[in-house]
């Protein structure tokens, strides 16, 4: 299975939903560097599930267990870390039914047809969006390490199911704006947007569906000119390890698609100086210039299917009869996964900049 991730620093995730633990190893990060822990785990406790209406009733506490790379005072020692998540709330039952019958819009048949009929599908197996914890243990060290050297990331509820959240201003995007959403159980800027989200998601959640939506990350205090053109640009990295997240169906930068829309005369961004620097007078391409960035606040936005787990009765196809059939999902789902999908894209993009600083030697 292709479970790896970035050139300069190297990570791996490996288990299942199921598995008798879940883990991570990252290679590459540089030594003696000071993590904290609490505030690690304080980052993966965003990410945990069961702590709200709108989250899966399964209880995990998602510590992780670091196996090597830690010494005894938190120092990144040089050598790769391993970290594991042993799973402590599985409920392998509530998937007796499904061993020849794919779930709709899951990676089941998909896998099947792939991997043979003995693939482990408990949970999602390895497709779960579980392996997400593994992938904040990597993402929160690399959020921490990033901060000490002025980069910022953040992100928020950008969308969820029509109803829309503040958006991020593209050019005088700051950290302390970044870091709002970090202190609130519900990760949005307006209040009433948040008090709505909450009416759409407990809607879906008694109609036993599912709601999806966008969300938005931005990232402050990077050094113009990081990244490559072609096939390394700044764009195809953070696009490869977002879409490495399951439930991602689309990402734009900037204006994005929106951009489709204007004249050159209104998407171009215009050059200034501002104190003796030179900046961009409008941000329409996210802080990205031909895969390379412009110094400017870096935003991204990544839409969010709805959860495809849900109660209703759907139709399938026995794959061991070859007959079509009713299916109904049992077990815990989220009715709309976007609260937790948050920290994950906040992981997701340091990893990302984290294997671009390193490979290009700008870290020290």
């Amino acid at each position: 299975m292709s479970d790896y991730y970035g050139t300069k620093l190297r990570l791996s995730i490996y288990g299942g939903s199921h598995d008798i633990e879940i883990g991570v190893r990252l290679n590459g990060l540089p030594a003696g560097e000071q993590i904290d822990k609490e505030a690690l785990l304080q980052f993966m406790g965003r990410r945990a599930p069961g702590k709200a209406s709108y989250s899966t009733k399964r209880k995990e506490s998602d510590t992780p267990v670091f196996l090597s790379g830690l010494d005894e005072q938190n120092r990144l020692t040089g050598d790769p870390i391993h970290a594991a998540i042993y799973n402590e709330n599985a409920r392998s039952s509530d998937y007796n039914n499904l061993a020849d019958i794919p779930r709709p819009s899951h990676a089941d048949f998909a896998a099947r047809m792939k991997y043979g009929k003995d693939v482990d599908l408990r949970g999602g197996g390895h497709f779960s969006g579980r392996l997400t914890a593994p992938l904040c243990i990597a993402g929160g060290i690399c959020l921490q390490l990033l901060q000490k050297k002025g980069i910022t990331i953040g992100a928020h509820i950008y969308a969820l199911h029509g109803l829309l959240d503040t958006p991020y201003p593209l050019v005088s995007l700051t950290p302390d704006l970044l870091n709002v959403t970090k202190n609130r159980t519900f990760p949005v800027l307006s209040d009433e947007a948040e008090e709505k989200m909450k009416e759409e998601i407990e809607k879906a959640r008694l109609d036993c569906d599912s709601v999806g939506g966008i969300v938005e990350c931005g990232i402050t205090g990077l050094p113009a000119g990081l990244g490559e053109h072609l096939f390394y640009g700044m764009e195809s990295r953070i696009a490869n390890i977002v879409f490495g997240v399951p439930a991602v169906k689309g990402i734009e930068f900037g204006n994005g698609f929106a951009c489709a829309q204007l004249k050159g005369s209104e998407n171009n961004d215009p050059f200034i100086l501002k104190d003796g620097v030179v900046q961009t007078k409008t941000n329409n391409a996210g802080g990205i210039l031909g895969g390379m960035t412009t110094g400017m606040p870096l935003v991204f936005r990544a839409a969010i299917k709805p959860t495809p787990s849900i109660a209703k009765p759907q139709r399938s196809v026995n794959l061991a009869t070859m007959e079509e059939t009713t299916l109904v999902i049992k077990g815990r789902h989220d009715p709309c996964i976007l609260p937790r999908a948050v920290p994950v894209m906040e992981a997701a993009a340091a990893i990302a900049i984290m294997d671009a600083l390193l490979e290009e030697d700008k870290w020290n």
